[in-house]
Formats: C-alpha cells, sequence, structure tokens
C-alpha cells in the first residue's frame, strides 16, 4: 500500500521556530557590522582628504592673495569639478576621487555617512562649500586667503543614525581624526554638525581658528576622542 511522505503540522512549526531564532542572532549581528563597515569607510575617507588638503595647499594651485602660499580647498576643487578659487582652471591631475564631484547641499554622501568641509573667511568663521560644489561667490576670499592657507576642517555624520552609522567624524589641518559617540547632537540627515561642533568652547560662534576638542568637550557638548 503506497502512503504519502510529507511534514507534518508540529515538524514545519519547528522549522519556522528554528528559522526565526537564527534570524533573531543573524540579523543584528548583519546591521552591527554594516555600521561599523561604514564608520571605518568614513574614517578612512577623512584621513585620505586629510592627505589630498595637505597636497593641494603644498602645490600653491589656489593662491588668491598671490602671496605664494598655497590655500586648501573644497571637494569641488579637490576633485577637479570645478575652478579653482581665483583661476578659470581645475586642479590638473585632481588630488581626490571624481566620485567627490557628486556634490548635494554642499554635502558628499558615501558609504552611508554624509562629508562636508568648511574653510574660513577673514573672520575665522567656517564657510560651507556651494551647494553644487567649491567656493560660495559671496565670500570675500581674497581677505580670507591668509586663514585659508592654514586652516580647514571637515565632518562626517551618518546618513542615517542608527542604520548607516552611530558616530560621528572631524578632521582639520593638524590630521588627528576625532570622533564622538552622536548620542547628544543626534547629527543625521538633516542635521549636521555646526563648523565649531568639535572646537572647544569660547571662541566666537561656528569660529574654526581655535583649538579642537581633542578627548574633552566640544561645543556640541560632545566627548571627541582621538581615533587611534
Amino acid at each position: 500500500m503506497r502512503r504519502d511522505q510529507g511534514f507534518t503540522l508540529i515538524e514545519l512549526m519547528i522549522v519556522v521556530a528554528i528559522i526565526a531564532i537564527i534570524a533573531s542572532i543573524a540579523i543584528p549581528n548583519l546591521l552591527s557590522a554594516r555600521l561599523t563597515a561604514n564608520e571605518t569607510a568614513a574614517i578612512s575617507t577623512l584621513r585620505n582628504l586629510a592627505s589630498s588638503q595637505s597636497q593641494l595647499q603644498a602645490s600653491g594651485a589656489i593662491d588668491v592673495d598671490g602671496d605664494g602660499a598655497g590655500e586648501y580647498g573644497f571637494f569641488g576643487e579637490l576633485s577637479g569639478g570645478v575652478s579653482l578659487r581665483g583661476t578659470t582652471s581645475t586642479v590638473n591631475p585632481p588630488v581626490l576621487s571624481a566620485a567627490f564631484r557628486a556634490i548635494n547641499n554642499g554635502v558628499v554622501t558615501r558609504s552611508g555617512y554624509n562629508f562636508a568641509i568648511y574653510l574660513p573667511d577673514d573672520a575665522g568663521v567656517g564657510v560651507a562649500e556651494e551647494a553644487t560644489g567649491g567656493a560660495p561667490t559671496g565670500n570675500d576670499w581674497d581677505a580670507a586667503a591668509d586663514f585659508c592657507e592654514t586652516t580647514w576642517c571637515a565632518y562626517a555624520w551618518p546618513i542615517n543614525r542608527g542604520n548607516s552609522g552611530n558616530r560621528c567624524f572631524f578632521v582639520n589641518q593638524q590630521g588627528d581624526t576625532l570622533a564622538c559617540q552622536n548620542r547628544i547632537a543626534l547629527y543625521t540627515t538633516g542635521t549636521a554638525p555646526n563648523p565649531d561642533a568639535a572646537f572647544v568652547a569660547g571662541g566666537s560662534p561656528n569660529q574654526i581658528t581655535g583649538l579642537v576638542a581633542a578627548n574633552s568637550t566640544g561645543n556640541d557638548g560632545e566627548a571627541w576622542v582621538v581615533v587611534q
């Protein structure tokens, strides 16, 4: 006599329960791995940016005041996407990948993180990049040239906090990358760090020529520590 083979309801329920248990363990681990990978990539990008800024400044490609001392640049200038300040030419060869030419509202997005560069005006206050890249035309870059020869900073913060990343990162001309846990400011898309967020409190609002909050509390109330 032929007997039909198959699973009983209890067996199917056991299989479903096992799959649910495995998923409950695996999914959080996958999310954690993605967060870690994105944060590691953000740190690497900022370190690469610091090297690129040093290269651009040393080349003297931007010298708005014509004093022979090079100045730092924005993403659009570093990547060759827009003309260098004070010229009609682009940097050749670019010191940053062409991927950094994709600038939206002054921000570059890569691997789950937003990136923004600030250069100082003639009072040392951080100026954000033009919406589509490069130096904003409304700023007096000739008056700011001396500051731009010595100062710049950049931040990286998660596109979706808790999903694409948690921590926020910072770097400037000193080369040290700083990180905060981002539990107070809650930086995410739509909530970007102010130019002076990672600087020691006490200076003028949004000024980026003061001391950075390395292993101390910044203007935003976050504890900024040096990334080893």
